[in-house]
């Protein structure tokens, strides 16, 4: 059971109209991604990575429900009967929701509407308390976060692409260049502040308290790896050479029977492709676009690929480096202070990443140049998620916050850190502090990777 003493973080007070402006959104996006899957299958098919669509469904309906209309406001009683004993994820285990006696999906529905209006109705007018902007926020962003995984369960369960409508005129994609983006770069070594300090508005847990660290000099390449540079160690029998994967490694490229990305498969007759392969994106197989980053590749994975090439994943001390310093007029060492965001300190836009799912995938990862970092390092944010050497553990000093189960309970399970948000990650929720996790077998993920040279 989710538990709270309802004490949140300093957070800087943003207008109520922010807050409702967020929520409607994550909203409106939630349904756009859900409403066919819902209409074919509430509940299946039944797989250890995917959740019932109904049951995630409601499960934003809960969340919000718990830490804004029960926390925040103390209400007496959910807006759904039984609200928490349906849909509260830390006290049901994953292979119980199937077994639920879920509402109907009109239902629950309902139970969303009416969560959200409630939630709307309580902004007062101008300026939200700084606990409303806490909660809000946590809620909008979590909402946020299970959208992208509505959009690479749909990936993984071969539905069709989803219809999102018109993007926002800050968001419509335009020209952009192509092709690699081939060299790396030198980073000079320093002490840096990894996390995120209290000029981030927003913080989570696993941020905080910042932590300053040595980091040797280093080499990173520009752009992460691409699909035809991955293909040449498929090409050169890397799934099949034992000596290029670690021991757990080995155990479950075998335990899989993986002998390329699991969303490739030989080019059919009479159809180009790059080296010889297609690759699913949803529904459609599509020739595979060689200059985009290669995708839905497990740790194990980037980590034999790299022991092929020689190379090395970064540490996220040195992916964060590369992301958010500026170096000395001599390019000797690191100026003080760092970016929120690798170009500085304005938010995203379609200039500068690949974020909120506008293109519904990857680019080649020449696009982008305004986003570059200082360092000329590009797309460390959005296109794909990019895997790290780091194991994901507790800064010196963690404290839980109010969503006590985001990080703590994942701590010992040896999860691997990834940073910088994929095509599909919301733009308000990344900057180059935000750490994400995931165990080291994870390839439905919108992750690939980024590597140092050694």
């Amino acid at each position: 059971m989710l538990s709270t003493t309802f004490s949140t973080p300093p957070t800087p007070p943003r207008a109520a109209d922010d807050l409702a402006a967020m929520l409607t959104d994550a909203r409106q996006r939630s349904l756009a991604l859900m409403h066919d899957t819902l209409d074919a299958r509430e509940l299946g098919p039944r797989l250890a990575i995917v959740n019932p669509p109904l049951w995630e469904l409601g499960h934003l309906g809960f969340f919000h429900d718990y830490f804004a209309l029960r926390g925040l406001y103390a209400l007496p009683d959910y807006q759904l009967a039984d609200a928490d004993r349906l849909f509260d994820s830390s006290s049901i285990a994953h292979d119980d929701r199937w077994a639920l006696p879920l509402p109907a999906c009109e239902t629950t529905l309902d139970y969303l509407s009416r969560v959200e209006q409630a939630m709307l109705e309580r902004l007062p007018e101008g300026q939200a308390s700084a606990a409303q902007s806490y909660v809000y926020q946590l809620t909008t962003l979590h909402e946020d976060m299970h959208g992208e995984a509505f959009l690479y369960t749909r990936q993984t369960l071969g539905d069709p692409a989803p219809e999102l409508g018109k993007p926002p005129p800050d968001q419509r994609p335009g020209e952009m260049a192509t092709g690699p983006l081939p060299s790396d770069v030198a980073i000079p070594g320093g002490r840096h502040l990894l996390g995120s300090d209290d000029s981030v508005p927003f913080r989570f847990d696993n941020e905080k308290p910042p932590m300053t660290v040595e980091v040797a000099p280093f080499r990173i390449a520009r752009a992460p790896v691409t699909n035809a540079e991955f293909a040449a160690f498929v090409a050169d029998e890397g799934y099949e050479r034992r000596e290029l994967w670690s021991e757990a490694g080995w155990q479950w490229r075998t335990s899989v029977d993986l002998h390329a990305p699991g969303d490739w498969r030989k080019t059919q007759a009479g159809i180009p492709g790059a080296n010889g392969w297609e690759e699913r994106h949803f529904d459609r197989w599509l020739p595979l676009a060689p200059h985009q980053p290669v995708a839905h590749v497990s740790w194990h994975e980037a980590q034999a690929w790299c022991q092929w090439a020689g190379r090395r994943l970064p540490t996220e001390a040195e992916w964060e480096v590369a992301a958010s310093r500026v170096p000395t007029d001599d390019g000797k060492s690191l100026a003080p202070g760092k970016r929120r965001y690798p170009w500085g300190e304005a938010p995203p836009d379609a200039r500068r990443a690949n974020l909120d799912a506008w293109r519904l995938g990857r680019v080649d990862v020449a696009a982008f140049a305004d986003g570059d970092s200082a360092f000329g390092c590009r797309q460390m944010l959005g296109n794909v998620w990019e895997w790290t050497a780091s194991t994901f553990g507790p800064f010196p000093g963690f404290s839980p916050d109010l969503y006590r189960d985001y990080s703590a309970p994942w701590f010992p399970e040896g999860r691997r850190v990834q940073r910088g948000g994929a095509w599909a990650t919301r733009s308000r929720l990344i900057h180059n502090g935000y750490r994400n996790f995931f165990m080291p077998d994870r390839r439905d993920v919108l992750a690939g990777f980024r590597t140092c040279a050694r």
